[in-house]
């Protein structure tokens, strides 16, 4: 065993381990915080993210081009054309299904997928008319079809198409009864037509839009049967609404449900806006009674914890000694899918105290080995609040990153919208003969098409997305995880030099620099981009890999039953998910050490990682402690802000409604939910500085044992009250004022 190598408070490394995992950092008499003299660091990873921000840009100016959101919002008909907006259809606005039928969801619906034929209208048809019908009863009674009656009309037909003189046409293909009929077959007319109104700017029947007393209002008197080619359903007064019903009423329900949820927000949004203010009050204060109230929360919670041990091993014991001489209570235990049946077994209760009491056992020793840490942890606990409490402005830095990632956000949805929208006419061959060359169904193009004098033709087929799209799709969404993780570092690494500014002043707060805040955000921008793009990358790389891995795993749905394939996603899915956490975990720790030091990313990973190693139980013990308390802090805030909405809106804070008016909603919870999940977000931002807070404030500790002594030539700069803790004091100097140890 080599010799003892002394670090903090008694965290001992022999000279091997020593090595293994780096050297103590050495006493350095010109540090005095955060470096000023620094060079820019991973410029090649810089220039890696400007060319790829660039590539966005030619990806976002493709999809801009090509695409045309209107469509996602506007009907649009079997050949492409927006309704009320392409240059062909633009007097006529609605969209109008030959066979509604056809369309028996939602989502064929919007997406306009039906199998009938859509053409746009100028107006909906307020009639009922059956032309299919009477052609086909005259066909099935072989019977002439007396032309005079026909009410051409009553014909709602495809774009330039005009069934009365195709009709007519002698030799046309349509000539004659038996080309009247041919038309409906070929989709070329509707066969039948109800009365319908506008909805969305879609053409629906009236019975189902304007909610008719009767479904016979909008047919004749008499039984009249709407019938078309193939129909496996006729229509009747009798059976419409059951027909229609189920391709409308959920669109009806979600859409009357949208419209109730936006009226409720437009009423109460100032009530809402005050509840998320509300709940950023409350965090403040929070965070700023924390230097007071951090001990108490965490021994409160561990020694309320061993209280519910406590009972629960009572409670074990009870139930063990109430079920003797009980029949049955003694047999073995055995499996069962009836779960109530164990607790009639004095075995079950028996084996829930014994893992109770070892439990119970075991947090009790922890905590008496790890006491001295757990102080530590409280300690730094209260100096973040000490810090952020010098250095307000640290608060509302968040919602500069906020506001950028807001940005990423709209501009990512902006270019994906773009790009889903980005159709391209796909033609094929249509009427080709036997010995043409190509097979009818054949992609083709226009300009180029020649149909050597047959009847062959290069028709439209549909509108469809060019095939590399996804893969745009992807770079775009890469770009959108690289930015966003961009956003979040620049933060990190902003708030890191601020408080390293705060720890690393000899005499707080006379010796905390000038806008702390503002210079390492200058020192973050001028220097540090490619460090924090580096570490960006990572995160990017790893959630794009975890997305890969699912859409894998969709597209292997209901292909595969192989058990091993399944197996190795699921684990793929489980390691990356891992990697990622742990890669966030040391980010967070290198971009600290590049705030401080100025080095680039690989290695202040490095020292960061090493550093942690050399502490391992104090980084395990503060950070659990530090997420438990930001945790009771998030919690308290969301539910008193969520119980408090809940209580007003529903009339019961009668001292606080008298003054200001509940609003008359449909839905109370509405505004309740939107409060809850904006004071979410807006304590998470608080609570994600302060935790920054915490990280920093511990690295520069650990920082300042290795490198000091207490000596008058390298005196501590951690807090009294810390110094206490690990045993270390200043031994000469002039001392130093913690004018904020209370």
């Amino acid at each position: 065993m080599g010799k003892k190598n002394k670090v903090g408070d008694g965290e001992n490394l022999t000279d091997e381990e020593d090595s293994k995992y780096g050297h103590p950092s050495k006493y350095d008499p010109t540090f005095k915080g955060p470096i000023e003299n620094r060079g820019c660091t991973d410029v090649i990873c810089c220039l890696l993210f400007i060319i790829c921000i660039g590539g966005l840009g030619v990806v976002g100016y493709l999809a801009w081009t090509q695409g045309n959101p209107i469509s996602l919002i506007k009907p649009t008909d079997s050949v492409g054309n927006i309704c009320g907006y392409s240059d062909t259809v633009t007097d006529k606005p609605y969209l109008y299904f030959f066979n509604f039928l056809d369309c028996l969801s939602y989502s064929t619906l919007l997406n306009i997928k039906c199998a009938t034929t859509q053409i746009c209208v100028s107006s909906c048809p307020n009639y009922t008319a059956a032309p299919y019908t009477s052609v086909a009863l005259s066909l099935a009674d072989n019977l002439p079809l007396d032309i005079s009656l026909i009410n051409w009309d009553n014909f709602i037909c495809d774009y330039d198409f005009d069934p009365q003189s195709e009709y007519l046409t002698s030799g046309g293909t349509y000539e004659g009864t038996d080309g009247l009929e041919k038309m409906f077959e070929d989709d070329k007319c509707a066969s039948y037509v109800i009365a319908q109104s506008p909805y969305l700017d879609r053409c629906i029947p009236s019975f189902l839009v304007n909610s008719l007393s009767s479904v016979t209002e909008v047919f004749s008197e008499d039984e009249y049967i709407l019938t078309g080619p193939g129909d496996s359903n006729n229509i009747t007064s009798s059976n419409a609404g059951e027909l229609f019903e189920t391709s409308v009423n959920l669109i009806l329900d979600v859409f009357n449900l949208i419209e109730v949820i936006y009226q409720d927000v437009a009423t109460s949004w100032y009530l809402i806006l005050a509840g998320m203010g509300i709940g950023m009050l409350i965090s403040f204060i929070f965070i700023i009674i924390m230097r007071w109230l951090a001990g108490v929360i965490v021994w409160f919670s561990i020694f309320g914890l061993y209280a519910v041990l406590g009972v629960g091993i009572y409670y074990s014991y009870y139930m063990y000694k109430s079920l003797e001489g009980v029949d049955g209570a003694d047999a073995a235990l055995t499996f069962t899918s009836n779960l109530s049946s164990y607790l009639r077994l004095q075995t079950t209760w028996l084996v829930i105290g014994i893992i109770l009491s070892v439990v119970l056992a075991i947090l009790l020793l922890m905590t008496l080995c790890l006491c001295t840490r757990i102080r530590i942890a409280i300690s730094l606990i209260k100096e973040a609040s000490r810090a952020i409490g010098h250095m307000i402005s640290t608060l509302f830095w968040p919602i500069l990153p906020f506001l950028l990632e807001l940005i990423v956000v709209a501009l990512w949805a902006c270019i994906a919208v773009y790009l889903a929208t980005s159709h391209q006419a796909m033609y094929a061959v249509y009427n080709a003969p036997s010995d043409f060359g190509l097979e009818n169904g054949t992609s083709c193009e226009i300009a180029t098409f020649a149909s050597n004098n047959t009847t062959a033709t290069c028709g439209f087929q549909e509108y469809a997305l060019p095939s590399y799209t996804i893969y745009l799709q992807f770079y775009n969404l890469f770009m959108f995880f690289w930015l966003v993780n961009f956003m979040i570092a620049l933060g990190q690494i902003t708030l890191a030099g601020a408080f390293a500014s705060y720890y690393w002043a000899y005499t707080k707060p006379q010796d905390i620099p000038a806008f702390p805040l503002f210079k390492s955000f200058y020192r973050s921008i001028r220097y540090h981009l490619g460090s924090i793009a580096f570490g960006s990358l990572i995160i990017a790389i790893i959630q794009i890999i975890r997305v890969l891995l699912e859409y894998v795993e969709q597209k292997l749905k209901g292909k595969t039953d192989n058990a091993v394939v399944k197996y190795i996603i699921k684990c793929l899915k489980c390691c990356f998910w891992c990697l990622e956490k742990i890669m966030k975990f040391l980010n967070k720790n290198a971009y600290i050490l590049i705030a401080i030091y100025g080095k680039n990313f690989c290695t202040s990973a490095k020292n960061a990682f090493f550093l942690l190693m050399r502490n391992i139980v104090r980084v395990a013990v503060v950070n659990k402690l530090t997420d438990f308390v930001l945790f009771m802090g998030e919690l308290l805030v969301v539910g008193s802000v969520g119980v408090a909405s809940f209580f007003y809106f529903t009339n019961q804070i009668t001292f606080i409604s008298n003054v200001v008016t509940v609003p008359d909603l449909t839905y109370y919870w509405i505004p309740i939910i939107i409060i809850v999940i904006g004071t979410y977000f807006i304590s998470v931002c608080f609570f994600g500085v302060y935790d920054m807070a915490v990280d920093t404030l511990f690295l520069c500790f650990l920082e300042d044992l290795e490198r000091h002594d207490g000596s008058a030539e390298k005196p501590y700069y951690m807090s009294k009250e810390l110094m206490n803790i690990v045993g270390k004091k200043n031994k000469f100097g002039k001392g130093k004022d913690d004018g904020d140890d209370d």
